[in-house]
């Protein structure tokens, strides 16, 4: 399965800037929405699209693995 990893860019991002993050300020400064974020951090298998990818990957500065990995369905 999918696991996004975006608690842990925000974590990171809050740190290095040292200020709050919120998931209001990611949705209106990348266009997505936030009950799009809110699943994204709270529903697992949660699907998405490349562009939420692509945004997110923009606004952390970072590679697309960073925003999400592969992690073995345990049950197969």
């Amino acid at each position: 399965m999918i696991r996004y990893r975006l608690k842990e860019l925000i974590a990171d991002k809050e740190f290095s800037e040292r200020r709050k993050i919120t998931l209001i300020e990611i949705a209106e400064k990348t266009g997505i929405a936030r009950s799009t974020l809110s699943r994204l951090m709270s529903t697992t298998g949660y699907n998405t699209t490349t562009d939420v990818i692509d945004k997110l990957c923009k606004f952390f500065n970072c590679q697309t693995n960073q925003v999400a990995e592969y992690v073995a369905d345990p049950d197969n």
